[in-house]
């Protein structure tokens, strides 16, 4: 017989109806699988846009950083363990630049290399911007292994990463602590590198590799030496929040709205007797938005098969002392201020000749006032109490 029986027939529709709805259902759940996903913004090349890697990019010159290129149209990949940044940072980021394909934050450690690998091997970035590294001279002289790992260690495994995934640009933080202390002012990139504390010294030796290995590579390289960073973003929108066991440790702007707000009894001024027309330290003090704008005319020049070496600083010298007044009439307030014996690794004058920079990347300090960056950094710090705490 040919035809089946009506029951028969019913429920041989309705074991296809059946297999016809789970296969809807696989398709769907396949679709919607991470791993059948088209690929993210994130992970590969587009015509006309730069894909940059910031590391330490929850940091205080990080997160700057991050913010200008976003408001250049980069494509930005923050990557920071957030030991010394700040969650916080990274949500402002995410609220004025929530568009996606614009920012992602991966939560990593760079002296991880399984993560390391991870991310550049997800990632299709064009540049790498290097900040991330502790950062206080003091705590190095205390920690100094801590300082090699975390610099010199971890930016070897950064520079191996680029390599291996063929990401052609690296802009380096470095410092002027790896000139240590020269015996003549001011300091060019020609100046001899002898630096005479662990931070300066770490520092140096990562840019000893990074120069090694350009030696036969294609790589573009820009190293920045910077100087004295102060100020904040003049939109209000980021600052300077250092964690609060490292504030003996962190710069002397942190330590003067510290000390304007009452948080701390006084100013701790740490060292006078150093060969100075006053007797305290000579700094070159550089707002962190023109450092910023450095970086960004470095990542633009940067040229393969090239290295450029930079000072970044304002050319010009200012006493602790100074520093202090300027602070005083930025924030209204009469600082009380005590006067210590020296801090291990300090060095008693520093500041740079921005000629270089300036014939090569067109790049000149704009923000040289003290006491105006310093207000715009006091308007953030008392807006913000508690840093990013509230965030």
């Amino acid at each position: 017989m040919d035809c089946l029986e009506p029951k028969t027939k019913n429920n041989l529709t309705g074991k296809l109806l059946l297999v016809a709805s789970l296969l809807i259902l696989a398709v769907i759940v396949i679709s919607q699988s991470s791993s059948f996903t088209s690929p993210s913004a994130f992970s590969r090349r587009e015509e006309g846009v730069t894909h940059v890697l910031v590391t330490g990019g929850a940091g205080y010159i990080g997160s700057h950083a991050a913010l200008r290129l976003l408001r250049d149209s980069y494509r930005v990949t923050i990557v920071d363990n957030l030991s010394r940044g700040n969650l916080g940072a990274i949500k402002t980021l995410q609220r004025l630049f929530p568009q996606t394909g614009r920012l992602q934050f991966i939560y990593a450690d760079l002296g991880d290399p399984v993560a390391v690998e991870k991310i550049f091997s997800e990632n299709a970035f064009d540049a790498v911007m290097h900040f991330a590294a502790v950062a206080y001279v003091g705590e190095s002289t205390l920690y100094p292994l801590k300082y090699y790992h975390n610099i010199t260690s971890n930016t070897l495994g950064v520079l191996e990463a680029m390599a291996r995934h063929k990401v052609k640009k690296l802009i380096y933080s470095s410092t002027c602590a790896t000139y240590g202390e020269p015996e003549k002012m001011p300091i060019t990139e020609d100046t001899p590198q002898v630096p005479i504390n662990p931070y300066g010294k770490a520092k140096k030796m990562a840019e000893d590799m990074i120069l090694d290995f350009s030696k036969n590579s294609d790589m573009a390289v820009m190293i920045l030496r910077y100087f004295n960073v102060i100020g904040s973003d003049p939109g209000g929108r980021l600052g300077e929040a250092p964690r609060p066991e490292l504030r003996e440790q962190g710069r002397i702007s942190g330590a003067c709205f510290d000390a304007a707000r009452g948080f701390i009894p006084g100013l701790q001024v740490k060292g006078t007797d150093y060969k100075t027309s006053d007797g305290t330290c000579i700094r070159d003090y550089i707002d962190v938005t023109d450092l910023v704008d450095a970086h960004v005319k470095a990542l633009e020049k940067a040229q393969p098969r090239k290295v450029g070496i930079y000072n970044v600083g304002t050319g010009k010298g200012r006493s602790v002392k100074e520093f202090v007044e300027a602070c005083k009439k930025a924030t209204g307030v009469e600082i009380k201020v005590d006067f210590l014996p020296r801090r291990p690794g300090d060095y008693a004058e520093v500041y740079s000749d921005p000629t270089k920079i300036l014939k090569d990347l067109n790049w000149t300090a704009r923000f040289t006032n003290l006491q105006d960056s310093l207000q715009v950094a006091w308007r953030w710090q008392k807006l913000h109490p508690h840093g990013y705490a509230s965030y």
